[in-house]
């Protein structure tokens, strides 16, 4: 497993088609993607918007990293860093900030590498 960090609009998912040679049609949305779909695609982007979805859909997140490890060990996943910046009025929102947060400090733990992405360049933070 990969985990692919970085503000907003700052190259991540092209960094990603780049660095490891994936095309368009690999890549799957969050935004559209059902709670199945992470343990088959090849790559997840907008991991955040897939977390925002599964709250608002009552998806079960626990144990979810050891499941993607079990059932799509090589997956990439692309997540937008949420936790800069003002905290959320809205509840919802504060929950989504910091679920999503969470999810990724377990991916991170498990991943075989994490890259964090700041204007296009992408800079390992582990690589195990």
């Amino acid at each position: 497993m990969k985990l692919i960090i970085g503000g907003a609009f700052q190259g991540k998912k092209e960094y990603v088609k780049e660095k490891f040679s994936l095309l368009e049609e690999q890549m799957t949305d969050g935004k559209d993607a059902d709670y199945e779909d992470i343990f088959h695609c090849t790559c997840l982007y907008h991991f955040h918007e897939w977390v925002k979805k599964g709250l608002e859909q009552g998806w079960d997140f626990e144990n979810l990293t050891e499941k993607i490890q079990e059932r799509n060990p090589d997956i990439i996943v692309i997540s937008n860093e949420l936790g800069y910046g003002v905290v959320p009025i809205n509840a919802f929102d504060r929950k989504y900030r910091e679920g999503t947060g969470r999810l990724c400090t377990q991916l991170a733990a498990k991943s075989s590498q994490v890259i964090r992405v700041v204007c296009g360049l992408g800079t390992v933070i582990k690589n195990a």
